[in-house]
Protein backbone atom coordinates (compact mmCIF):
# COMPACT_ATOMS: atom_id res chain seq x y z
CA UNK A 1 0.00 0.00 0.00
CA UNK A 2 2.67 2.44 0.93
CA UNK A 3 4.60 1.76 -2.18
CA UNK A 4 1.61 1.94 -4.18
CA UNK A 5 0.80 5.91 -2.13
CA UNK A 6 4.32 7.15 -3.05
CA UNK A 7 4.14 5.82 -6.69
CA UNK A 8 0.96 7.68 -6.92
CA UNK A 9 2.84 10.96 -5.82
CA UNK A 10 5.40 10.34 -8.20
CA UNK A 11 2.72 9.32 -11.35
CA UNK A 12 0.69 12.24 -11.03
CA UNK A 13 4.05 13.95 -11.96
CA UNK A 14 4.53 11.86 -14.53
CA UNK A 15 0.91 11.66 -15.76
CA UNK A 16 1.41 15.52 -15.79
CA UNK A 17 4.36 15.58 -17.68
CA UNK A 18 2.68 13.42 -20.70
CA UNK A 19 0.38 15.76 -20.90
CA UNK A 20 2.11 19.14 -20.55
CA UNK A 21 4.69 18.45 -23.20
CA UNK A 22 1.89 18.12 -25.72
CA UNK A 23 0.46 21.57 -24.84
CA UNK A 24 3.07 23.66 -23.10
CA UNK A 25 6.34 23.72 -24.80
CA UNK A 26 7.83 26.13 -22.56
CA UNK A 27 7.14 23.58 -19.45
CA UNK A 28 10.32 21.94 -20.98
CA UNK A 29 13.62 23.49 -20.41
CA UNK A 30 17.47 22.80 -21.41
CA UNK A 31 18.31 23.28 -17.21
CA UNK A 32 17.12 21.55 -14.50
CA UNK A 33 15.42 23.12 -11.48
CA UNK A 34 17.06 20.62 -9.17
CA UNK A 35 21.00 19.90 -9.38
CA UNK A 36 20.91 16.18 -10.41
CA UNK A 37 23.59 15.52 -8.22
CA UNK A 38 21.65 12.66 -5.99
CA UNK A 39 22.97 8.95 -5.80
CA UNK A 40 22.02 6.05 -3.81
CA UNK A 41 24.12 3.96 -2.11
CA UNK A 42 23.74 0.31 -1.22
CA UNK A 43 21.96 1.14 2.62
CA UNK A 44 19.90 3.47 0.72
CA UNK A 45 18.40 1.32 -1.35
CA UNK A 46 17.70 -1.35 1.47
CA UNK A 47 16.06 1.61 3.72
CA UNK A 48 14.30 2.50 0.62
CA UNK A 49 12.45 -0.81 0.03
CA UNK A 50 12.17 -1.50 4.12
CA UNK A 51 10.16 1.61 4.31
CA UNK A 52 7.88 1.00 1.11
CA UNK A 53 7.30 -2.75 2.95
CA UNK A 54 6.44 -1.23 5.74
CA UNK A 55 2.63 -1.04 5.86
CA UNK A 56 2.11 -4.99 4.85
CA UNK A 57 3.31 -5.50 8.58
CA UNK A 58 -0.47 -4.47 9.78
CA UNK A 59 -2.74 -7.72 8.91
CA UNK A 60 -5.28 -7.37 6.88
CA UNK A 61 -8.48 -5.36 7.86
CA UNK A 62 -6.90 -3.99 10.88
CA UNK A 63 -6.12 -0.15 11.07
CA UNK A 64 -2.30 0.62 10.36
CA UNK A 65 -0.48 3.79 10.81
CA UNK A 66 2.74 4.73 9.23
CA UNK A 67 5.00 7.57 10.21
CA UNK A 68 7.11 8.87 7.63
CA UNK A 69 10.08 11.34 8.41
CA UNK A 70 11.06 14.01 5.85
CA UNK A 71 14.18 11.86 5.68
CA UNK A 72 12.22 9.03 4.83
CA UNK A 73 10.10 10.85 2.34
CA UNK A 74 12.57 12.37 0.01
CA UNK A 75 14.92 8.90 0.36
CA UNK A 76 12.10 6.70 -0.77
CA UNK A 77 10.89 9.83 -3.65
CA UNK A 78 13.90 9.77 -5.07
CA UNK A 79 14.01 6.03 -5.27
CA UNK A 80 11.06 5.63 -6.97
CA UNK A 81 11.43 8.59 -9.65
CA UNK A 82 14.57 7.09 -10.64
CA UNK A 83 13.16 3.72 -11.35
CA UNK A 84 11.22 5.36 -13.95
CA UNK A 85 13.84 8.19 -15.07
CA UNK A 86 16.83 10.22 -14.21
CA UNK A 87 16.09 12.78 -12.01
CA UNK A 88 16.07 14.04 -8.69
CA UNK A 89 12.73 15.07 -5.96
CA UNK A 90 13.24 17.61 -3.44
CA UNK A 91 10.31 17.10 -0.86
CA UNK A 92 9.60 19.90 1.75
CA UNK A 93 6.88 20.24 4.56
CA UNK A 94 5.71 23.47 5.70
CA UNK A 95 2.69 25.13 7.06
CA UNK A 96 0.74 21.46 6.81
CA UNK A 97 1.45 21.04 3.36
CA UNK A 98 3.82 18.91 1.00
CA UNK A 99 5.65 20.34 -1.01
CA UNK A 100 7.23 18.64 -4.21
CA UNK A 101 9.76 19.99 -6.43
CA UNK A 102 10.40 17.15 -9.61
CA UNK A 103 13.19 17.01 -12.10
CA UNK A 104 13.40 14.71 -14.99
CA UNK A 105 15.63 14.17 -17.59
CA UNK A 106 14.24 13.69 -20.99
CA UNK A 107 15.00 11.21 -24.05
CA UNK A 108 16.97 12.93 -26.46
CA UNK A 109 14.93 15.40 -28.74
CA UNK A 110 14.73 18.84 -30.26
CA UNK A 111 12.21 20.65 -27.43
CA UNK A 112 14.61 20.70 -24.33
CA UNK A 113 16.64 17.92 -21.91
CA UNK A 114 14.29 18.23 -18.85
CA UNK A 115 10.76 18.76 -17.67
CA UNK A 116 10.58 20.77 -14.11
CA UNK A 117 7.36 20.48 -12.40
CA UNK A 118 6.43 21.77 -8.68
CA UNK A 119 3.50 20.81 -6.67
CA UNK A 120 1.81 20.66 -3.22
CA UNK A 121 -0.82 18.67 -1.64
CA UNK A 122 -2.52 19.91 1.46
CA UNK A 123 -5.89 19.84 3.39
CA UNK A 124 -9.25 21.64 2.58
CA UNK A 125 -12.73 21.98 4.43
CA UNK A 126 -11.17 19.62 7.37
CA UNK A 127 -11.19 16.63 4.99
CA UNK A 128 -8.75 14.07 6.32
CA UNK A 129 -6.94 13.18 2.84
CA UNK A 130 -4.94 15.79 1.34
CA UNK A 131 -5.56 17.25 -2.54
CA UNK A 132 -3.90 19.44 -4.82
CA UNK A 133 -3.45 22.59 -4.23
CA UNK A 134 -0.72 24.46 -6.28
CA UNK A 135 0.73 22.83 -9.61
CA UNK A 136 3.62 24.78 -11.44
CA UNK A 137 5.36 23.21 -14.98
CA UNK A 138 8.55 25.38 -15.89
CA UNK A 139 7.11 28.51 -15.53
CA UNK A 140 3.28 28.21 -16.03
CA UNK A 141 1.55 28.39 -12.91
CA UNK A 142 -1.59 26.44 -13.49
CA UNK A 143 -4.96 26.61 -11.53
CA UNK A 144 -4.88 23.80 -8.85
CA UNK A 145 -8.73 22.78 -9.90
CA UNK A 146 -7.54 22.64 -13.47
CA UNK A 147 -3.87 20.96 -12.71
CA UNK A 148 -6.08 18.30 -10.33
CA UNK A 149 -8.43 17.62 -13.76
CA UNK A 150 -5.38 17.16 -15.96
CA UNK A 151 -3.52 14.70 -13.30
CA UNK A 152 -6.86 12.93 -13.34
CA UNK A 153 -7.17 12.21 -16.98
CA UNK A 154 -3.96 11.68 -17.39
CA UNK A 155 -4.39 8.63 -14.77
CA UNK A 156 -8.12 7.65 -15.51
CA UNK A 157 -6.51 6.93 -19.41
CA UNK A 158 -3.30 5.40 -18.97
CA UNK A 159 -2.34 1.60 -16.68
CA UNK A 160 -1.41 4.32 -13.96
CA UNK A 161 -5.02 4.06 -12.93
CA UNK A 162 -5.01 0.56 -11.53
CA UNK A 163 -2.06 1.94 -9.35
CA UNK A 164 -3.95 5.18 -8.35
CA UNK A 165 -6.76 2.66 -6.91
CA UNK A 166 -4.16 -0.16 -5.29
CA UNK A 167 -2.70 3.32 -3.43
CA UNK A 168 -5.62 5.62 -2.75
CA UNK A 169 -8.30 2.93 -1.89
CA UNK A 170 -6.99 1.69 1.29
CA UNK A 171 -5.95 5.03 2.73
CA UNK A 172 -7.83 7.15 5.68
CA UNK A 173 -6.15 9.92 6.39
CA UNK A 174 -2.95 11.87 6.30
CA UNK A 175 -2.06 14.06 8.77
CA UNK A 176 0.98 16.54 7.44
CA UNK A 177 3.41 17.75 9.91
CA UNK A 178 6.07 20.05 9.44
CA UNK A 179 8.83 16.95 10.26
CA UNK A 180 6.54 13.93 9.57
CA UNK A 181 3.64 12.74 7.71
CA UNK A 182 1.62 9.99 9.35
CA UNK A 183 -0.89 7.76 7.23
CA UNK A 184 -3.39 5.80 8.46
CA UNK A 185 -5.04 3.04 6.00
CA UNK A 186 -7.45 0.29 6.54
CA UNK A 187 -6.02 -2.61 4.34
CA UNK A 188 -8.61 -5.55 3.52
CA UNK A 189 -7.83 -9.03 2.48
CA UNK A 190 -9.72 -7.77 -1.17
CA UNK A 191 -6.91 -5.06 -1.54
CA UNK A 192 -3.81 -7.41 -0.97
CA UNK A 193 -5.01 -9.74 -3.87
CA UNK A 194 -5.42 -6.80 -5.99
CA UNK A 195 -1.60 -5.31 -4.82
CA UNK A 196 -1.06 -9.62 -5.68
CA UNK A 197 -2.17 -9.72 -9.21
CA UNK A 198 -1.29 -5.99 -9.98
CA UNK A 199 2.48 -6.23 -8.80
CA UNK A 200 3.28 -9.79 -9.85
CA UNK A 201 2.30 -8.78 -13.64
CA UNK A 202 3.81 -5.32 -13.91
CA UNK A 203 6.84 -6.42 -16.29
CA UNK A 204 6.94 -3.65 -18.51
CA UNK A 205 10.15 -2.53 -17.33
CA UNK A 206 12.57 -5.83 -17.80
CA UNK A 207 13.10 -6.27 -21.99
CA UNK A 208 13.40 -10.08 -21.77
CA UNK A 209 9.82 -10.65 -20.60
CA UNK A 210 9.02 -11.97 -24.08
CA UNK A 211 12.28 -13.93 -23.99
CA UNK A 212 11.55 -16.16 -21.17
CA UNK A 213 7.88 -16.71 -22.14
CA UNK A 214 9.63 -18.53 -25.44
CA UNK A 215 11.91 -20.41 -23.41
CA UNK A 216 8.72 -22.08 -21.67
CA UNK A 217 6.99 -22.51 -24.81
CA UNK A 218 10.10 -24.16 -25.85
CA UNK A 219 10.85 -26.52 -22.60
CA UNK A 220 6.96 -27.57 -22.87
CA UNK A 221 7.33 -28.66 -26.19
CA UNK A 222 10.22 -30.99 -25.60
CA UNK A 223 8.76 -33.05 -22.70
CA UNK A 224 8.36 -36.18 -23.11
CA UNK A 225 4.21 -36.41 -22.47
CA UNK A 226 4.46 -40.14 -20.95
CA UNK A 227 6.09 -38.59 -17.72
CA UNK A 228 4.73 -35.83 -15.25
CA UNK A 229 6.30 -32.22 -16.08
CA UNK A 230 8.18 -31.25 -12.58
CA UNK A 231 8.02 -27.52 -11.08
CA UNK A 232 12.23 -28.14 -11.92
CA UNK A 233 11.36 -29.26 -15.36
CA UNK A 234 10.84 -25.55 -15.57
CA UNK A 235 12.66 -23.68 -12.73
CA UNK A 236 16.37 -25.32 -14.37
CA UNK A 237 16.28 -23.99 -17.70
CA UNK A 238 14.47 -20.93 -16.91
CA UNK A 239 17.13 -19.66 -14.61
CA UNK A 240 19.96 -20.72 -16.51
CA UNK A 241 18.79 -18.02 -19.06
CA UNK A 242 18.53 -15.58 -16.54
CA UNK A 243 22.16 -16.63 -15.44
CA UNK A 244 22.70 -15.88 -19.12
CA UNK A 245 21.00 -12.98 -19.50
CA UNK A 246 21.91 -10.94 -16.62
CA UNK A 247 24.50 -9.37 -14.26
CA UNK A 248 24.91 -9.52 -10.51
CA UNK A 249 23.38 -5.18 -10.96
CA UNK A 250 20.26 -6.66 -12.97
CA UNK A 251 19.57 -10.35 -11.17
CA UNK A 252 16.97 -9.12 -8.65
CA UNK A 253 14.91 -7.64 -11.70
CA UNK A 254 15.56 -10.83 -13.54
CA UNK A 255 14.14 -12.98 -11.20
CA UNK A 256 11.30 -11.40 -10.75
CA UNK A 257 10.55 -11.61 -14.40
CA UNK A 258 11.37 -15.49 -14.49
CA UNK A 259 9.17 -15.97 -11.61
CA UNK A 260 6.38 -14.27 -12.68
CA UNK A 261 6.66 -15.95 -16.46
CA UNK A 262 6.84 -19.53 -14.53
CA UNK A 263 3.50 -18.24 -12.10
CA UNK A 264 1.86 -17.54 -14.91
CA UNK A 265 2.26 -21.09 -16.96
CA UNK A 266 1.52 -23.11 -13.71
CA UNK A 267 -1.10 -20.87 -12.34
CA UNK A 268 -2.81 -20.48 -15.94
CA UNK A 269 -5.92 -21.31 -14.78
CA UNK A 270 -5.66 -17.90 -11.95
CA UNK A 271 -3.91 -15.66 -14.65
CA UNK A 272 -6.72 -16.15 -17.52
CA UNK A 273 -4.15 -16.66 -19.92
CA UNK A 274 -4.35 -19.04 -22.65
CA UNK A 275 -1.38 -21.97 -21.39
CA UNK A 276 0.94 -22.79 -23.82
CA UNK A 277 0.11 -25.53 -26.33
CA UNK A 278 0.65 -28.19 -25.82
CA UNK A 279 -0.14 -27.92 -21.64
CA UNK A 280 1.19 -29.95 -19.37
CA UNK A 281 0.74 -29.11 -15.34
CA UNK A 282 3.72 -28.67 -13.40
CA UNK A 283 4.06 -31.28 -10.12
CA UNK A 284 5.81 -31.39 -6.64
CA UNK A 285 5.55 -34.93 -5.23
CA UNK A 286 2.98 -35.97 -7.43
CA UNK A 287 0.80 -33.26 -6.56
CA UNK A 288 -0.57 -30.50 -9.08
CA UNK A 289 -1.39 -28.48 -6.21
CA UNK A 290 2.05 -28.10 -4.58
CA UNK A 291 3.37 -26.47 -7.44
CA UNK A 292 0.61 -24.29 -8.04
CA UNK A 293 0.91 -23.21 -4.92
CA UNK A 294 4.59 -23.18 -4.55
CA UNK A 295 5.09 -20.71 -7.73
CA UNK A 296 2.43 -18.63 -6.39
CA UNK A 297 4.09 -17.79 -3.14
CA UNK A 298 7.12 -17.60 -4.71
CA UNK A 299 5.76 -14.47 -6.99
CA UNK A 300 3.94 -12.60 -4.98
CA UNK A 301 7.07 -12.30 -2.15
CA UNK A 302 9.29 -11.45 -5.08
CA UNK A 303 6.87 -8.35 -6.20
CA UNK A 304 5.81 -7.67 -2.99
CA UNK A 305 6.21 -9.22 0.51
CA UNK A 306 6.33 -12.57 2.27
CA UNK A 307 4.42 -11.79 4.67
CA UNK A 308 1.68 -10.76 2.27
CA UNK A 309 2.36 -14.33 0.66
CA UNK A 310 1.52 -16.04 4.10
CA UNK A 311 -1.22 -14.57 5.08
CA UNK A 312 -2.90 -15.05 1.28
CA UNK A 313 -2.17 -18.81 1.36
CA UNK A 314 -3.40 -19.12 4.97
CA UNK A 315 -6.73 -16.98 4.13
CA UNK A 316 -6.87 -19.53 1.33
CA UNK A 317 -6.40 -23.04 3.36
CA UNK A 318 -9.08 -21.32 5.92
CA UNK A 319 -11.91 -20.79 2.97
CA UNK A 320 -11.16 -24.05 1.92
CA UNK A 321 -12.03 -25.27 5.12
CA UNK A 322 -15.21 -23.48 4.96
CA UNK A 323 -16.23 -24.80 1.39
CA UNK A 324 -13.84 -26.35 -0.42
CA UNK A 325 -10.97 -29.03 -0.48
CA UNK A 326 -10.38 -28.77 3.19
CA UNK A 327 -7.80 -26.64 5.08
CA UNK A 328 -3.90 -28.37 4.23
CA UNK A 329 -0.81 -27.95 6.04
CA UNK A 330 0.36 -29.60 3.03
CA UNK A 331 -0.57 -26.65 0.79
CA UNK A 332 0.45 -24.37 3.57
CA UNK A 333 3.77 -25.86 3.48
CA UNK A 334 4.43 -25.32 -0.07
CA UNK A 335 3.14 -21.90 0.47
CA UNK A 336 5.76 -21.12 2.99
CA UNK A 337 8.62 -22.38 0.98
CA UNK A 338 7.10 -20.74 -2.44
CA UNK A 339 7.88 -17.72 -0.09
CA UNK A 340 11.28 -18.49 1.19
CA UNK A 341 12.65 -19.35 -2.50
CA UNK A 342 10.77 -16.01 -4.09
CA UNK A 343 13.12 -13.95 -0.62
CA UNK A 344 16.19 -15.47 -1.95
CA UNK A 345 15.47 -14.37 -5.23
CA UNK A 346 15.24 -10.65 -4.55
CA UNK A 347 16.97 -10.49 -1.39
CA UNK A 348 19.83 -8.81 -2.68
CA UNK A 349 21.87 -8.77 -5.85
CA UNK A 350 24.21 -11.69 -4.34
CA UNK A 351 21.09 -13.96 -2.90
CA UNK A 352 19.47 -13.46 -6.66
CA UNK A 353 22.93 -14.13 -8.38
CA UNK A 354 23.61 -17.56 -6.08
CA UNK A 355 20.10 -18.81 -6.73
CA UNK A 356 20.53 -18.25 -10.33
CA UNK A 357 23.98 -20.17 -10.66
CA UNK A 358 22.05 -22.89 -7.75
CA UNK A 359 18.57 -23.39 -9.94
CA UNK A 360 20.51 -23.63 -12.95
CA UNK A 361 22.29 -27.11 -11.70
CA UNK A 362 19.44 -28.14 -9.58
CA UNK A 363 17.75 -31.70 -10.82
CA UNK A 364 15.42 -32.59 -8.23
CA UNK A 365 12.63 -30.32 -6.34
CA UNK A 366 13.36 -31.97 -3.31
CA UNK A 367 16.55 -29.67 -3.73
CA UNK A 368 13.89 -26.30 -2.83
CA UNK A 369 10.80 -28.09 -1.56
CA UNK A 370 10.86 -30.40 1.20
CA UNK A 371 8.06 -33.43 1.23
CA UNK A 372 5.09 -32.28 3.56
CA UNK A 373 3.04 -35.09 2.52
CA UNK A 374 2.57 -36.82 6.14
CA UNK A 375 1.29 -32.94 7.22
CA UNK A 376 -2.52 -32.84 8.15
CA UNK A 377 -5.03 -31.76 5.61
CA UNK A 378 -8.92 -32.11 4.44
CA UNK A 379 -9.70 -31.08 7.47
CA UNK A 380 -13.03 -28.97 7.31
CA UNK A 381 -13.97 -26.00 9.36
CA UNK A 382 -15.54 -28.01 12.32
CA UNK A 383 -12.36 -30.62 12.32
CA UNK A 384 -10.03 -27.90 11.99
CA UNK A 385 -11.75 -25.80 14.74
CA UNK A 386 -11.57 -28.72 16.69
CA UNK A 387 -8.27 -30.13 16.60
CA UNK A 388 -6.37 -26.41 15.93
CA UNK A 389 -9.14 -23.62 16.82
CA UNK A 390 -7.27 -20.86 14.89
CA UNK A 391 -4.43 -20.06 13.87
CA UNK A 392 -3.04 -18.41 16.52
CA UNK A 393 -3.15 -21.45 18.53
CA UNK A 394 -0.40 -23.40 20.17
CA UNK A 395 -1.57 -26.50 18.58
CA UNK A 396 -1.40 -25.10 15.27
CA UNK A 397 1.88 -22.57 15.46
CA UNK A 398 3.47 -26.10 16.33
CA UNK A 399 2.62 -27.36 13.23
CA UNK A 400 3.49 -24.03 11.33
CA UNK A 401 7.07 -24.73 13.14
CA UNK A 402 7.50 -28.14 11.98
CA UNK A 403 6.96 -26.82 7.99
CA UNK A 404 9.61 -23.91 9.22
CA UNK A 405 11.95 -26.40 10.45
CA UNK A 406 11.87 -28.49 7.22
CA UNK A 407 12.04 -26.00 5.17
CA UNK A 408 15.39 -25.05 7.00
CA UNK A 409 16.99 -28.40 6.56
CA UNK A 410 16.28 -28.38 2.80
CA UNK A 411 19.52 -27.66 0.77
CA UNK A 412 18.20 -24.14 -1.07
CA UNK A 413 17.47 -22.44 2.17
CA UNK A 414 20.35 -23.93 4.80
CA UNK A 415 22.21 -21.54 5.86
Amino acid sequence: MLAGLLKFFLSCAAGVIVVLILLISFGVSDQPDNQLNWSMRQGDVIRAKKILHEGSKTKPDEIGKIELSLADLNLVGNYLLNRFSSGKTVIALKDHKIRFAVTAALPDNSVGKYVNISFRLGHEDGKPLPVLTKFKAGKLLLPSKVASFIIEKAIEHTSLNDYFLLATDPIQAVVIDNDKITITYHQSRTALENARDLLTHDRSINQHAGLYQTKIAEIVKQHDPNWRLSLADLLKPMFALALQQSTQASAIEENRVVINAINDYVNAYRTGKLPTKPYYPAFLYKRIDLAQHFIGAAAITASVNSQIAQVLGEEKELQDARRGSGFSFIDLAADKAGARFGELAVASPESARRLQQALANVNDYAYFMPDPTSLPEHMDEAMFKKRYGSINSTAYLKVSKQIDALIAVTPLYKK
